[in-house]
C-alpha cells in the first residue's frame, strides 16, 4: 500500500521524537521481561511484551494492559516499553503490545488486536500467575480513543453488537486510566480529525460515530482515570467524557497536570525520567488500586 504523505510524514516525525525522548533510558533491573510473544496469528504486527516486577514472587497479579498512541497510524510496543516497564514497578504485570495500524488496517482491528491480548492473558495466567479478575488499561491519544471504545465494547451489548469478537468472559475490567485521549468522533467540539477518516477507511461498513466514546457510555463502563496536561493539544477532549461520566454517574478521577511554572504537553506522562510522569503515573496506579 502506498502511504499518504501524511501519514507517512507522521510516522517519521513521531518515531524521531520518541526516540530522543527515550535516548537516554534503560530498561530497570527489578522488571522481568518477556519479549515478542505472539497474541495472534500475524507474527511481525500481533506481538506483546509482558514485564513483571521481579519481587512479585508466586502471587497472583493484576494486570495492566497499555494501547499506545500514535495518531491510529503509528506506534508499537518499541516506543512504549520504559512507561510500561516503569508501571511494572509499581506492583503490576504490564503488557505492552504491537497493534495493526491504520491505514494498512482498518478499524476495528486495533480493538480486535486488544482483544487477542485478553484472550492470551486468559490462556497465559497460570503460566504467569495473572489475574484474570484484576485488569486495568491504559491508553493515551489514539489510544486513549481505542481503549474508551474497547471499554464500551466490554460493557455496552448494543455496541459490541457491531463486531464480530466477543469480550473474554473470564476477564474483569477493573478501571481504565484514559491519557490525554481523543473521544469525541461526533463533532460536539465542532472539529474533526483527518486521521480518523483514514481509520476507518474509504468502504467500512463502520462510520466515524462508530469511533465516538462518549456516546457508547453506559452504566457498566468501568472506573475512569481521566488525565490531561495544561499544554496538551487535546485538553478540551477530557471534559467531554467528565460530563458524560457526571450523567451517567460513572465512578472517576479528573486530573490536569502541569501549570504556569511546570508547563506540561501531550502525552507527557511517557517520559519516565520526569518528576511530573512519576506524580501522574503514581496517582494513575494508586487509582488502580483502590479497586482491587
Amino acid at each position: 500500500m502506498k502511504l499518504s504523505k501524511q501519514v507517512q510524514g507522521i510516522r517519521e516525525s513521531f518515531l524521531a521524537g520518541d526516540l530522543q525522548r527515550d535516548a537516554d533510558k534503560k530498561a530497570p533491573e527489578d522488571v522481568i521481561r518477556y519479549c515478542d510473544i505472539p497474541y495472534g496469528s500475524d507474527t511481525v504486527t500481533q506481538l506483546t511484551d509482558l514485564y513483571i516486577p521481579k519481587n512479585a514472587g508466586s502471587k497472583k497479579l493484576p494486570v495492566i494492559v497499555s494501547i499506545h498512541g500514535g495518531g491510529w497510524v503509528y506506534g508499537s510496543k518499541a516506543i512504549y516499553q520504559y512507561y510500561c516497564m516503569d508501571l511494572a514497578r509499581r506492583g503490576f504485570a504490564v503488557l505492552n503490545f504491537t497493534y495493526r495500524l491504520a491505514p494498512e488496517y482498518r478499524f476495528p482491528a486495533a480493538l480486535e488486536d486488544t482483544n487477542l491480548v485478553l484472550e492470551w492473558l486468559v490462556k497465559n495466567a497460570e503460566k504467569y500467575n495473572l489475574d484474570p479478575q484484576n485488569v486495568f488499561a491504559v491508553g493515551d491519544s489514539a489510544g486513549g480513543n481505542y481503549l474508551g471504545l474497547y471499554a464500551a465494547f466490554a460493557t455496552n451489548p448494543a455496541y459490541a453488537a457491531k463486531f464480530d469478537f466477543t469480550f473474554p468472559k473470564e476477564i474483569t475490567l477493573k478501571a481504565v486510566g484514559l491519557n490525554c485521549g481523543f473521544y469525541d468522533a461526533d463533532g460536539r467540539l465542532g472539529r474533526s480529525d483527518s486521521l480518523l477518516k483514514v481509520a476507518i477507511g474509504p468502504r467500512s461498513r463502520y462510520t466515524l460515530s462508530d469511533m465516538d466514546v462518549p456516546s457508547k457510555v453506559t452504566a457498566d463502563f468501568p472506573p475512569s482515570f481521566l488525565m490531561t496536561c495544561n499544554q496538551d493539544f487535546l485538553l478540551t477532549q477530557a471534559p467531554v467524557m467528565e460530563e458524560t461520566f457526571k450523567m451517567i454517574g460513572i465512578p472517576y478521577v479528573s486530573k490536569v497536570y502541569g501549570d504556569d511554572t511546570t508547563p506540561l504537553g501531550h502525552v507527557f506522562h511517557v517520559n519516565v525520567s520526569t518528576e511530573s510522569a512519576k506524580i501522574c503515573n503514581d496517582d494513575e496506579c494508586e487509582f488502580f488500586r483502590s479497586f482491587m
